[in-house]
């Protein structure tokens, strides 16, 4: 499982430094209209003074972007279902949306580009409609089975590890076209902070497919 810890964002540090190692940064810097691509070697005090904003509750924000990866300790159900819901679930959910505006993005700015990664923007699409569907069937119906205790898990379970299969297709088709999330020589922020959000994906959802497949159905499998 992934447990990298990324080093905290710095004020001085480059805007565009920081969407590339933070994945859901650039995010925030749209919505504050903090430009990260073309102005993102400006640090980000600079780029926050030219907008009047305040670097520190900037800095603030960016850090809840950091999550912790480890999960509990404990044969207990439920503190591993809450886990999977605030550490992953959710995750998921904030991801997708702002992956999926920067490939369109980037399919559109650099599409006479060889290394262009054509089909992108739709593949996440896919993966996002595919996700939250399955997300939806364990929280409406397999995670509230377990916590009950109820004894007819194993159809629930197995049609959710048949998913989990699915999705780690899709995972494969995400590192073709991404060049295993490996930017061109020279490529700009957007697009390098695009390929290390696809990269987080993966990580993500390889760690909490596994925490659910290796941790927690064994834990309540008959």
């Amino acid at each position: 499982m992934n447990t990298t810890t990324l080093e905290r964002p710095q004020a001085q540090q480059a805007i565009g430094q920081i969407a590339v190692d933070l994945p859901g940064a650039t995010a925030i810097f749209r919505r504050l209209k903090l430009d990260f691509c073309c102005g993102g070697q400006v640090p980000l005090a600079q780029a926050c003074a030219s907008k009047g904003l305040d670097t520190d509750a900037v800095l603030a924000e960016l850090a809840r972007l950091q999550r912790d990866d480890q999960a509990p300790d404990t044969q207990d159900p439920a503190a591993l279902i809450d886990h999977i819901l605030t550490r992953y679930h959710a995750v998921h959910r904030e991801q997708l949306p702002e992956m999926i505006r920067m490939a369109r993005r980037v399919e559109a700015v650099h599409r006479d580009h060889p290394a262009v990664p054509v089909g992108l923007a739709a593949l996440l699409e896919n993966m996002e409609v595919e996700l939250l569907e399955h997300m939806e069937k364990e929280e409406q119906v397999l995670f509230p089975a377990i916590e009950a205790g109820s004894a007819v898990l194993g159809s629930p379970i197995g049609a959710m590890r048949d998913e989990h299969t699915g999705h780690g297709a899709l995972l494969d088709r995400l590192a073709a076209l991404t060049t295993d999330h490996t930017p061109p020589p020279g490529a700009c922020n957007t697009w390098r902070a695009l390929y290390a959000s696809t990269a987080q994906l993966t990580d993500d959802l390889i760690s909490h497919i596994h925490l659910e497949n290796n941790v927690l159905f064994p834990q309540v499998e008959g």
